[in-house]
């Protein structure tokens, strides 16, 4: 998913998102222990999606985005 998808979310959307994401992280792993899983790659693509949802949530909750306060500090 994209970032800029990603950053039009609500919180309640982002959390709903990240759990759904978590579940399915946790269907790979036993995919990927029977034997089952075909697309492997889609195991570091659910890990990435996973951080990056919760990193903007945690930037959302502080107030806004780490690069525009450092941006504001600069100028």
């Amino acid at each position: 998913m994209k970032t800029a998808d990603v950053r039009a979310m609500t919180l309640d959307q982002l959390e709903d998102e990240v759990l759904k994401l978590k579940k399915e992280a946790f269907n790979l792993r036993f995919q990927r222990a029977t034997g089952q899983l075909e697309n492997t790659a889609r195991v570091r693509q659910v890990r990435r999606d996973i951080a990056r949802m919760k990193t903007i949530a945690a930037q959302k909750r502080s107030g806004g985005s780490a690069r525009a306060a450092a941006r504001a500090r600069a100028e």
